[in-house]
């Protein structure tokens, strides 16, 4: 897998960022949980210049807070279907679905994931999900995937604590 010429990656959430059980709150909305060595790879990837953007169905106020405060511009919640939502970033963008990177864990993700130059699936994705993969990241949801391709791909491009900037927030 040649992650050279990557210039962006977008992350689905719910099982990707987060784990695919959470808790819920007592008005049954989840309470996702973040992964902190993915956000320490997340903002290092913005100061790098990768684009990052996070396309997901879900409306959380909490996961639209906590990608921005890691400087990711392109947050996009309520993404019913993700396709569109990933072009628009692509165009808005100026990146090739050749550059870009979709890592997804479910069904819905599926057409991004063949849209994209690079498909990267948790450890514990759906096994269609799977099959649909470049990559199958050894870790699961919520428990490193984000920081696992990020620093492949930074470390393919020789950015991987390369500088000052890896060794801080």
């Amino acid at each position: 897998m040649d992650l050279t010429g990557i210039r962006g990656i977008a992350f689905d959430v719910d099982g990707v960022l987060s784990p695919s059980i959470t808790p819920m709150d007592e008005d049954g909305q989840p309470c996702r949980m973040a992964n902190v060595k993915d956000g320490y790879a997340i903002q290092l990837a913005v100061k790098k210049g990768l684009r990052i953007a996070i396309i997901s169905g879900g409306r959380s106020k909490a996961v639209a807070l906590r990608y921005r405060a890691l400087g990711v511009d392109d947050v996009y919640m309520g993404a019913q279907f993700k396709l569109p939502v990933f072009e628009q970033w692509l165009d808005n963008r100026g990146l090739e679905a050749s550059q870009a990177i979709f890592v997804g864990d479910d069904i819905p993700d599926l057409h991004v994931m063949a849209a994209a130059g690079v498909s990267v699936a948790p450890a514990d994705a759906a096994w269609q999900v799977k099959e649909a993969a470049s990559y199958i990241s050894q870790c699961d949801g919520g428990h490193g995937v984000a920081r696992d391709i990020i620093e492949r791909v930074l470390a393919a491009q020789g950015m991987w604590m390369d500088d000052e900037h890896a060794f801080g927030w």
